[in-house]
């Protein structure tokens, strides 16, 4: 990778700064990924329905929209480097909450422990986001975004294969690769393994102290991070002085002071990161769901959870390297357009059919998916120089709508999965008109 990327116009290399906070990427793309094995655990352990399951994603996201003003404010007030340390403490203290909470044996406190852990991340995304756009030339700034969210996607395939192994270890007899290879060749033939196991069926022990060792591992790595953090020099990069905006109109560089609410890019921006959330959460929500639930194809828990680690989370890092090398030759307005319409067809298929076809369809719009949030949010902040820290606390707040979507879903979907997959449809129609208007503004102003 050029060192281009993490060089200001001044001559600051800030690769180092960028290697650190990198590494926060990849554990809350660890958190997030948990939480799709936990919708189809809590069913089977708790009793809940698809709607009440959705309340994981409710707490979760919902930590977001309380969290994001506040999280904004002491990034503001006392840096980027203490606004890490706090997310960290509260990352740490909600994945350590795990343990009592496994004693309670009650949805309400798994629900208390992810609202913590979710309150941290909320920290951990409103500074580690725009830092990244700042950590170098403006002109690189969706480039190096896309970079460091490439290792949130590999914490996304971690989770789902951690959390499969030890959440769904009793739902599978066979090894886990064994597992995985006879899951793909189920999907791509459409025919069943005569020997496949259904993990619906009864007879296994469903058994919420499966969650302590993921959990508390995770939260044993967050307090190693927050070490290194309290220990490392951190630069507090001032945006104001590594991005402005260009009023082409006039001909001349100006800070913008036009407030956020009256700026057309930033409210479509708003709505567009709140869409693409609900989306993606709701997709991998149900993911287990729409696998575990096609008819004669014997898919199990487990596989079910490994074919959304290394199949759909596997194409979703694949697509952040992907797409953070086609933004030097591409805009990323027209690239998010194409992939976000490319996704709208893709769900048009999982909802109109519940089969292999649908499930190749739904793994397919992981890689798809991949450069939305990173690009969105890029384009949110682009140019916005003093109200860059507000505006990216406003773009975090609509992570809430991944708190609303599973719910709807599960709703809709309580019956036949697969007529869910319509509200992730109409997301990322919304999203693809985003892309393509982005796009045709920039070369207006050209």
């Amino acid at each position: 990778m050029s060192k281009s990327l993490f060089k200001t116009q001044s001559g600051k290399n800030y690769l180092f700064p960028f290697i650190l906070i990198t590494s926060l990427f990849f554990l809350w793309g660890f958190a997030h990924s948990l939480l799709d094995i936990l919708n189809k655990h809590f069913q089977n352990a708790l009793d809940l329905s698809k709607a009440q399951s959705g309340l994981v994603q409710a707490s979760a996201y919902g930590a977001y929209f309380i969290m994001a003003l506040p999280a904004g404010y002491i990034a503001r007030k006392f840096g980027y480097k203490k606004g890490v340390l706090f997310g960290l403490l509260l990352f740490a203290i909600g994945c350590f909450w795990f343990v009592p909470a496994v004693g309670i044996d009650k949805f309400w406190a798994f629900l208390l422990g992810l609202l913590i852990i979710f309150s941290g991340l909320t920290f951990l995304e409103t500074v580690a986001n725009p830092y990244t756009t700042v950590l170098g030339d403006p002109k690189y700034a969706a480039s190096r975004i896309n970079l460091a969210q490439t290792f949130n996607a590999l914490g996304w395939i971690a989770g789902p294969l951690v959390g499969s192994l030890f959440i769904f270890k009793n739902t599978s007899t066979d090894s886990p690769l064994v597992s995985f290879g006879k899951t793909l060749k189920v999907i791509f033939t459409g025919v069943a393994e005569t020997s496949a196991q259904v993990a619906t069926e009864g007879g296994k022990v469903v058994d919420n102290s499966a969650l302590i060792i993921p959990y508390v591992s995770l939260g044993v790595v967050v307090v190693l991070v927050a070490l290194m953090f309290f220990l490392a020099k951190l630069p507090e990069v001032n945006p104001d002085a590594e991005t402005h905006s260009v009023d082409r109109t006039e001909g001349k560089s100006k800070a913008i002071h036009i407030p956020l609410f009256k700026q057309r890019r930033f409210v479509m921006a708003v709505v567009a990161q709140f869409l693409y959330v609900a989306a993606q959460t709701g997709i991998g929500s149900f993911f287990v769901n729409y696998t575990v639930e096609t008819k004669n194809l014997g898919i199990g828990e487990m596989q079910a959870g490994f074919l959304l680690g290394l199949g759909g989370m596997g194409l979703f890092a694949t697509g952040r390297f992907l797409g953070s090398f086609l933004m030097r030759y591409v805009k990323p307005e027209a690239l998010l357009g194409s992939f976000a319409l490319i996704n709208t067809f893709l769900m048009l298929v999982t909802a109109n059919r519940h089969d292999h076809l649908g499930i190749i369809a739904l793994i397919l719009s992981y890689l798809f998916m991949s450069i939305m949030f990173p690009s969105i949010f890029a384009l949110g902040i682009k140019g916005l120089g003093p109200q860059t820290k507000t505006a990216s606390s406003v773009m975090v707040m609509t992570v809430v709508g991944g708190a609303i979507c599973p719910s709807l879903m599960g709703l809709i979907g309580e019956h036949n999965m697969n007529v869910g997959f319509i509200i992730p449809m109409i997301c990322f129609a919304y999203i693809a008109v985003f892309g393509f208007v982005q796009s045709k503004q920039s070369i207006k102003m050209k």
